[in-house]
């Protein structure tokens, strides 16, 4: 009964709400399933599926064709059932996809039943499954970030997408990677994406990897040649990019490889992201294979997000290259954006000085008649209330017109429904146009070292330089136990002692030296960080240096140190400086965060005469880049690169009036694309982005943070496993797996390992589980239990209760099969309907057991084997009874839910269809989608029928005397 073969009918016990499945076919190792009633096809191993055979026997419900039967018979004939019911026998393909299906009452007839608690913790477990399927933040619940309102807002403002196809373009250390990691969280969380791939320049690929895993509980595949190759071995024929359903790639590889390009686009995904976008090149005249490959895939891929910081008014045909990947069908004409966007750049300083309380021009009132051309009597309305008096109503009057009309223009701004801009504060900020703030001071310590006696350390520095810079692919070898920048080094720890810093330098190579020329001189305690270390070792040094009384300093290499939270330190240390500005920001973006408590120290040396000295030289004095973000580090460098790496090369002597006179140019560039930055700023697009949505999240995380500090559920589930907590200190603990009863808990597999339910705490430590309602560990332990017989069928012995009493509890769970991507239970979620049926067959809507008799009941187990008689006798009349009322409580919750999605979805369809009518980003097929989606929402959720889950009677202390 237990082989697989095609036709037969199979539950998944891990997602019991997709209904009844049929076996298609076998390939290998694996079967796969369709889900007819959730139009879900899943593969499953065959050895570890977590199916079960849908076997029902003589006396339960079953459904065919909408009506349920009583099976009278069962019959295996081959390898499929046939039920006789009704008058007439049906094949096991008639099943309907929804079954009334549950051991519990086979459980109780039988005299099998568990202890009390487990069935209140069964109970438990159904309720506490239900409020987090439903909460706002369901597929980030247990994101390892800060609470950062902005990125929140855009997180939300991407849920209410369908499809999400956005350009995020915050400004350096907001967040966009967060925000892409939400949204895909969230996606995949609500069933709206099941494919996603992720495509990041070769050096991002694993910041990527360590960002989705560490902070959102998500496991990538990287895809390369060799992986492909692997997998191509063993099936020959197979498109390896159907091998796994969440996959990181590198653009370029893949954009290189026009057989891997065929294979991606062949295996359909439903959400793609880009980072680093602003790399992908377009003009009438050329399209880069990057470029090619991202926009064949776009016009596959439901769901687009593209990251880019740069900003478009420093070219606006790359800007516009990136929004016709976002929508084509808007975005055909070059010369025609560049128009729009003007006229949107005039408009921005408008918003400037409605925003800032300013008197409005005659060519302002001239710009707003011809834009509300088909309102103009409310504009005339409230351009006499922004006129007005100086009273204080009038005041009011003022400052809600004002509002008003911000908003207006704000849902007019065509690339605004597409693009997400947030930056940082700055001290010319004003009112409702204000930046981005929460980022500490960055205090500078810059030090000059004298040029050292011995000449062949300048010599070791520029052959050190010329790797570093990119200039030769040779990296030299490194002794650093005696080079200048050691003694400053150990000085400046000393002196910023016992204050924790982290130092980064360009290559695994120099950590390596680095490491031992201080264990050599000091014996300060270091943990290194770099990117030949797996992602245990990665963890346990960081761990390490997060500890109070762990390491003092971190050494880290580029890439090994990213995708990691250090905010806990305020000091970081250059050891040598990377030539792109933005490599510098992204540096000093590993502490200078939003969140970062403190100010950031930053500690860099040269030695005179050194190539590193040009370098800084022009970073501090050229572009004062240590201190201020900057928006066109690119553009500068791409103007005095190769003439800086040619000073860099030249005598010391000789180089100086040539450094100084560039010197000065670049700081006279930087001021001039700083000025055409800010004249040409879109504050209509920054203000959106800032209106993205309410903060209906941020509040939602928040109080379940607040709960978290009492909450002890997550041990308790784990208890149930075998998997014993002990506290270490305040808010962490030690799982122990000793006495583990089940296989499958990945996280454990390893050993024991330390766990928290603290915010703060998980984000200081890396390596500690962060055990939160949708994390991957809790989930399957839920799966586990609520999939098992455990505590579905229970006594209760009640001496409070009179003579002779026979109360039935019966959990049943509200379930809707439907396809994922409707997200049902953010409306209506699996919880459990709870009803009570004396013998009298009367329903007990307000009754609870005894206090006492909950208490006193431990953990014994009752044996009914006596009581079979009376059980088959009271059972089947109360649980017919209790059906009866679970359906009607039912009905009123899917009333409820029908009533709450008509009025949600309605007003989403109406306010994007107004949206439509003056903005012209707002696509046909979003309002199409939103509306398909209603539709089957308000299809879906009358059919939800409540399962049988758990059953319990409560009984006089007589009834264990009772004989028939």
């Amino acid at each position: 009964m237990n082989a697989f073969a095609p036709g037969q009918r199979w539950f998944s016990s891990a997602e019991p709400e997709l209904g009844l499945g049929t076996v298609l076919r076998l390939a290998g190792r694996q079967v796969q399933i369709v889900f007819t009633g959730s139009g879900v096809v899943r593969m499953y191993a065959l050895g570890s599926a977590p199916l079960l055979r849908a076997v029902f026997r003589p006396g339960e419900r079953v459904r065919i064709g909408g009506e349920e039967l009583v099976v009278e018979q069962a019959e295996l004939r081959e390898t499929l059932i046939h039920y006789h019911a009704g008058g007439r026998v049906h094949a096991e393909g008639e099943l309907d996809a929804e079954q009334p299906v549950s051991q519990a009452d086979s459980r109780l007839l039988s005299g099998r039943v568990d202890r009390n608690d487990q069935f209140e913790f069964r109970r438990e477990c159904l309720q506490r499954r239900a409020d987090a399927r439903a909460h706002p933040g369901w597929g980030v619940l247990g994101a390892r970030i800060d609470l950062i309102p902005h990125q929140l807002r855009v997180a939300a403002m991407a849920a209410e997408r369908r499809p999400p196809r956005l350009l995020l373009a915050d400004e350096v250390g907001l967040g966009k990677t967060i925000e892409a990691c939400l949204i895909a969280a969230q996606q995949l969380a609500s069933g709206r994406a099941r494919r996603v791939l992720v495509l990041v320049p070769e050096s991002l690929v694993n910041q990527w990897f360590v960002e989705l895993l560490r902070r959102f509980n998500l496991a990538f595949a990287i895809f390369d040649e060799e992986r492909c190759e692997s997998l191509e071995l063993t099936e020959p024929k197979a498109n390896p990019f159907e091998d796994d359903q969440c996959v990181i790639a590198s653009v370029d590889w893949l954009a290189s490889h026009d057989k891997r390009a065929k294979q991606a686009l062949a295996a359909g995904w439903d959400l793609l992201l880009v980072d680093e976008a602003h790399h992908l090149v377009w003009t009438p005249e050329f399209v880069s294979p990057g470029y090619a490959l991202v926009e064949a895939l776009s016009r596959r891929t439901p769901g687009l997000l593209l990251l880019t910081a740069t900003p478009e008014q420093l070219g606006l045909g790359g800007h516009f290259a990136r929004l016709r990947l976002l929508d084509p069908a808007r975005y055909t004409d070059l010369e025609a954006f560049r128009a729009e966007s003007a006229r949107y750049v005039e408009l921005s300083a408008l918003a400037g000085r409605l925003a800032g309380g300013e008197a409005l021009t005659a060519q302002d009132v001239q710009d707003l008649a011809a834009l509300f051309g088909d309102d103009g009597e409310t504009l005339a309305q409230r351009l006499v209330h922004i006129a007005g008096g100086d009273g204080a109503d009038d005041d009011v009057r003022d400052r809600s017109a004002r509002e008003a009309l911000l908003a207006d223009l704000v849902d007019r701004h065509g690339t605004g429904r597409v693009m997400v801009r947030n930056r940082r504060a700055t001290g010319d900020d004003d009112g409702a146009l204000a930046g981005v703030g929460g980022f500490p001071r960055r205090l500078v310590d810059l030090q000059s070292l004298p040029a050292p006696e011995d000449p062949t350390v300048l010599g070791r520095l520029r052959a050190e330089f010329a790797h570093d810079t990119g200039e030769t692919d040779d990296e030299p070898a490194h002794d650093f136990a005696r080079d200048p920048r050691t003694d400053w080094l150990l000085a400046l720890l000393e002196a910023i002692a016992p204050a924790k810093a982290l130092l980064l330098c360009r290559s695994r190579a120099k950590v390596q030296a680095l490491e031992e020329a201080l264990r050599l001189r000091s014996g300060i305690a270091v943990a290194r960080f770099h990117e030949d270390m797996n992602l245990l070792q990665r963890d346990r040094n960081a761990a390490y240096f997060a500890d109070p009384e762990g390491a003092r300093l971190l050494v880290a290499s580029e890439i090994g140190a990213e995708g990691r939270n250090f905010q806990f330190a305020q000091h970081l240390i250059f050891w040598d400086l990377p030539l792109h500005p933005d490599m510098l920001e992204q540096r000093i973006g590993r502490l200078d965060r939003i969140g970062q408590r403190g100010d950031v120290h930053l500690h860099v040396a040269a030695v005179e005469g050194s190539a590193q000295e040009v370098l800084l030289r022009w970073l501090h004095e050229g572009l004062d880049a240590f201190r201020n973000v900057l928006a066109d580090g690119r553009e500068l460098l791409r103007a005095f690169a190769a003439e800086l790496l040619q000073l860099a090369a030249t005598d010391a002597e000789a180089r100086e009036p040539a450094l100084s006179e560039l010197i000065a140019r670049s700081r006279a560039k930087h001021a001039e694309l700083a000025r055409i930055i800010a004249e040409g700023r879109d504050r209509l697009l920054e203000l959106g982005s800032r209106r993205a949505g309410d903060d209906a999240l941020l509040r939602a995380l928040r109080d379940d943070d607040a709960h978290a500090a009492m909450d002890d559920f997550p041990l308790r589930l784990l208890e149930a496993f075998g998997v014993h907590h002990e506290p270490l200190s305040s808010g962490m603990w030690l799982l122990d797996p000793e006495h583990l009863t089940v296989d499958g808990f990945e996280e454990l597999k390893s050993g024991p390992r330390q766990a928290t339910l603290q915010r703060e705490l998980a984000l200081s430590r890396d390596d500690l589980l962060y055990l939160r309602d949708d994390h991957p560990l809790l989930l399957s332990a839920l799966d586990l239990l609520l999939s098992g017989e455990t505590g579905n069928a229970a006594l209760l012995v009640d001496d409070a209760l009179p003579p002779r009493t026979v109360i039935l509890e019966a959990l049943h769970v509200l379930e809707c099969v439907a396809p994922p991507g409707l997200d049902i239970a953010r409306w209506l979620p699996p919880a459990p309907v709870a009803v009570a049926i004396d013998t009298k067959l009367q329903r007990r809507p307000d009754f609870a057991p005894g206090e006492r008799a909950r208490h006193r009941a431990g953990d014994r187990v009752f044996d009914l084997g006596p009581q079979r008689k009376v059980l088959a006798a009271l059972v089947p009349p109360m649980l017919e009874a209790a059906r009866a009322a679970a359906a009607e409580a039912a009905a009123a919750r899917i009333d409820t839910a029908l009533a709450a999605a008509r009025t949600a979805l309605d007003a989403g369809v109406a306010r994007l269809r107004a949206l439509a009518r003056v903005n012209p980003g707002v696509r046909t097929e979003e309002i199409a989608a939103l509306e398909a989606e209603r539709e089957a929402v308000l299809a879906a959720i009358p059919t939800a029928r409540p399962r049988l889950d758990a059953l319990r009677l409560v009984a006089s202390p007589d009834f264990l005397q009772f004989r028939r």
